[in-house]
Formats: structure tokens, sequence, C-alpha cells
């Protein structure tokens, strides 16, 4: 085995940066029309959360750090706190982002190492019972 094959990151095995990003506009696709959701992104055009999501999750799973250079520290419950995260919202966040993940037909392993970090993260971010 290479040095370079060893060193290898998540975000490299599923595809790096196209996968994430399809992963992501299919999310963003479904959120569009989600009446639940939809509230919580105030920008007209989704495209700009797209663009931050997309960057956040490459720099998570070990891609390029252009989202921490950009806008530092995620502090993922502090920039949701305006917004009342119920679980039901999470659910349907989860909704849209496992037809993001379903599309991009990772490998098992693969699909179930996003997903737990997905159900993970949905869980983490509810800040209003429901």
């Amino acid at each position: 085995m290479s040095d370079q094959s060893a060193a290898a990151t998540f975000y490299d095995e599923i595809g790096g940066e196209p996968t994430i990003r399809a992963i992501v506009d299919r999310f963003y696709a479904g959120v569009a029309d989600d009446p639940l959701l939809r509230p919580m992104y105030p920008e007209q055009d989704l495209g700009p959360a797209a663009d931050r999501f997309s960057l956040f999750l490459m720099q998570y799973w070990g891609g390029p750090t252009t989202y921490g250079e950009q806008r530092g520290h995620p502090r993922l419950r502090m920039r949701h706190a305006p917004f009342e995260v119920t679980p039901a919202a999470a659910e349907r966040w989860l909704h849209h982002f496992r037809a993001g993940l379903d599309e991009a037909k990772l490998t098992p392993e693969q699909d179930e190492q996003f997903w737990a970090y997905a159900t993970h993260a949905a869980q983490f971010m509810v800040n209003t019972p429901g």
C-alpha cells in the first residue's frame, strides 16, 4: 500500500467534492419545497446555503478546509439557535438528507458512516421540544 492510499480520507473514498455536492444538491431540492424547513432558510436563493453546507461537509470528512478559512469554527448550534429546530424538523432534515445519500449510491459501509453522522447531527441540532 502506498503512502498516498494509506492517507486517503473518507472524503477521498466517497469521491470528493462531486459526491458531496450531489448529496447536498439533492438535499436542498427537497428543502426548497418543504413547508417546515424552507422558512429556516431566509435567503431567496438556496445556493449560498448549499455551498456552505457542501464546504462544511467536505472539511468535516477530510477534504479542503475552505469552510474554516471562510467562516471559522462551525459553531453549529449557535448558528442554528435563531431557528426553532424541533424533533419534527430534524426528521424532515433527515428525510431529505437520506434522499441525497440514496442518490449517491455509496458503498453500504460508506452510507452507514455518513448516515450515522447525519442522524447524530440532526438530533444534536434540536433546540426546541416538539
